[in-house]
C-alpha cells in the first residue's frame, strides 16, 4: 500500500479497524488462487478474503452473471417479487436438509446470526442464549453479545443473557485430557448441570468448526449430544455455517452434519463462500420458526438481484466441479503435509482442520503459552514469500488460518506449503 493511501486510511476511518501487516497491503485484482497488489507484487491467496472467494477469484462465470443482471437491474429490495433471490432460495432449501425450510437472505454472517437470534428469542419467548466458549458470530451488537472471544467482544452490553458452554475447543480447557467419548460425556453434563441453573434459553448457536478461534472443533458427534439434551426441553440449536458452509470442510457439505445423528439443526445461517466475495448472508429456518414473526419486516438489501445472481452462478460452479469432493482430497494431502512441517518446528502446537479450512497453533517453544509475536512474525514471513494467510485464536491461543479457494490444486497446495514451512523455521 502506499503511504498516501495509508495516511488516508488512518484519518477517515476508526481505529479498531484491523488492518494485516506492518506495511499494509492493497489487493488489486485477482485471479484463480493469486491476488496482485498495488506495486504489482503477486501472492498465492491462501486466506480468500476471509473464506469469501469460495471458487476462485474473478470466476468467469460469476462474473458474467453478475455483469448480465448488472445490465438488467440491480436491485429492488424484498418488497417486490425477485426471481434471483426465490430460485437461490429454492436451492438453498433443498440443500440445507431442514424439513419444510424457508430461507430469508441478508448482507453478511453478522446479520444472519442477528436475525437468527431474533428468530429464536421470539420462538421461545426467551432472551437466554447458549454459545460456546472461543466462538465468533459477528459485529452486530447482539453478535458480538453470543461471542464467547475476548479480542472480538468489545462490550460486556447486551440485549441477551449468555450462558457459556464447554465443548468447542478440543485440546485445551480442563476436559482436553480426556478422549473423545469421556470429553463429549463431560461436556453434556456440563450443559445439564448449567441449565439446572438457568432460566429455559432460547437456544444454543455454535461454530460446527470455530473460524475466527483458529479453526477448532470438538469431537464429532457433540452438538448431536447436544441435541438430544436440547431437544427434551424444546431449546433449538442454531448452526453458524458462515466459515463451515457449501463443503469447505470436505467431508460434508454442512459442518453441522458431522453431529447430524439427532437431526439437523432447527436454524442454518450461511454467508461468505456463498456470493465468492458479493454480500450474500442468510437464515434457513423450519416455517414455523421462520414465520413467527408476528410484525413486518424487510431486507433493503438483502437478496437483491444482482448478489442472488452471484450466489446462483457460485453455487452452481461449486456443485458441478465438486469443490467440495476436492476441499476434501486437495485438503487432506496439505493438512498432511502441514503436520510433517510441524514436527520440525518447536513453535508449532498444533496443526487441525478439515478440509480447506486448517489451523496451525503456536506457542512459546517448551511451554504451552501463545505465541502472537510468532503468528504475527510468520504472517509477514509468509507474504515476502508470496503466500497471503490469516490468523486467529481465543483465550490464550495464537493461530494461523489457512483456507484458499476450494478449487485450489495440489501443484499450488504444495507451493503454498513450501512457502509456509520456510516462514515457520525462520521464526
Amino acid at each position: 500500500m502506499t503511504p498516501d493511501l495509508f495516511g488516508r486510511h488512518r484519518a477517515v476511518l476508526p481505529d479498531w479497524l484491523a488492518l494485516y501487516y506492518e506495511d499494509p497491503l492493497e489487493i488489486t485484482h485477482g485471479e484463480g488462487r493469486h491476488v496482485w497488489d498495488a506495486a504489482g507484487n503477486k501472492y498465492l491467496d491462501f486466506f480468500g478474503g476471509i473464506l469469501t472467494t469460495m471458487t476462485a477469484h474473478a470466476l468467469p462465470e460469476v462474473a458474467k452473471a453478475v455483469g448480465e443482471q448488472a445490465g438488467r437491474i440491480l436491485h429492488s429490495s424484498t418488497l417486490y417479487l425477485n426471481r434471483p433471490m426465490v430460485e437461490l432460495a429454492e436451492r438453498v432449501a433443498c440443500l440445507s436438509g431442514i424439513p419444510d425450510a424457508r430461507v430469508f437472505f441478508t448482507t453478511s454472517g453478522t446479520e444472519a446470526n442477528d436475525t437468527a437470534l431474533l428468530l429464536a428469542t421470539a420462538y421461545r419467548r426467551s432472551n437466554t442464549i447458549l454459545a460456546m466458549r472461543n466462538s465468533y458470530h459477528g459485529r452486530s451488537f447482539s453478535a458480538v453479545g453470543v461471542t464467547g472471544n475476548r479480542g472480538w467482544s468489545p462490550t460486556s452490553l447486551s440485549p441477551l443473557q449468555t450462558l457459556y458452554v464447554h465443548g468447542g475447543v478440543r485440546t485445551r480447557g480442563p476436559y482436553a485430557h480426556l478422549d473423545d467419548r469421556e470429553f463429549t460425556d463431560a461436556c453434556v453434563d456440563d450443559l445439564k448441570d448449567l441449565l439446572g441453573h438457568a432460566r429455559a434459553p432460547a437456544a444454543l448457536i455454535a461454530e460446527p468448526v470455530q473460524g475466527v478461534g483458529g479453526f477448532t472443533s470438538p469431537p464429532d458427534g457433540l452438538y448431536a449430544a447436544f441435541r438430544e439434551v436440547l431437544h427434551e426441553r424444546g431449546i433449538l440449536w442454531i448452526a453458524d455455517e458462515v466459515q463451515t458452509g457449501w463443503g469447505r470442510t470436505g467431508e460434508h457439505f454442512w459442518g453441522w452434519q458431522a453431529h447430524g445423528q439427532n437431526g439437523p439443526p432447527d436454524i442454518v445461517t450461511f454467508a461468505k463462500g456463498i456470493g465468492n466475495g458479493m454480500s450474500v448472508g442468510g437464515v434457513v429456518a423450519r416455517a414455523e420458526i421462520m414465520n413467527c414473526l408476528d410484525a413486518n419486516s424487510i431486507s433493503t438489501f438483502g437478496g437483491t438481484q444482482v448478489t442472488m445472481a452471484a450466489g446462483l452462478a457460485n453455487l452452481a460452479y461449486l456443485l458441478e466441479h465438486d469443490l467440495q469432493g476436492n476441499a476434501r482430497r486437495v485438503g487432506g494431502l496439505l493438512l498432511e503435509r502441514l503436520r510433517a512441517v510441524a514436527a520440525r518446528v518447536p513453535h508449532v502446537r498444533e496443526v487441525r482442520g478439515r478440509g480447506l479450512m486448517i489451523g496451525v497453533e503456536l506457542t512459546r517453544p517448551g511451554t504451552d503459552e501463545a505465541a502472537p509475536e510468532a503468528a504475527s512474525a510468520v504472517l509477514e514471513d509468509a507474504r515476502a514469500g508470496g503466500l497471503l494467510i490469516g490468523k486467529g485464536g481465543g483465550h490464550d491461543t495464537s493461530a494461523l488460518r489457512i483456507a484458499p479457494p476450494m478449487s485450489l490444486t495440489v501443484a499450488e497446495a504444495e507451493e503454498g506449503a513450501a512457502i509456509l514451512e520456510r516462514a515457520l523455521r525462520s521464526v
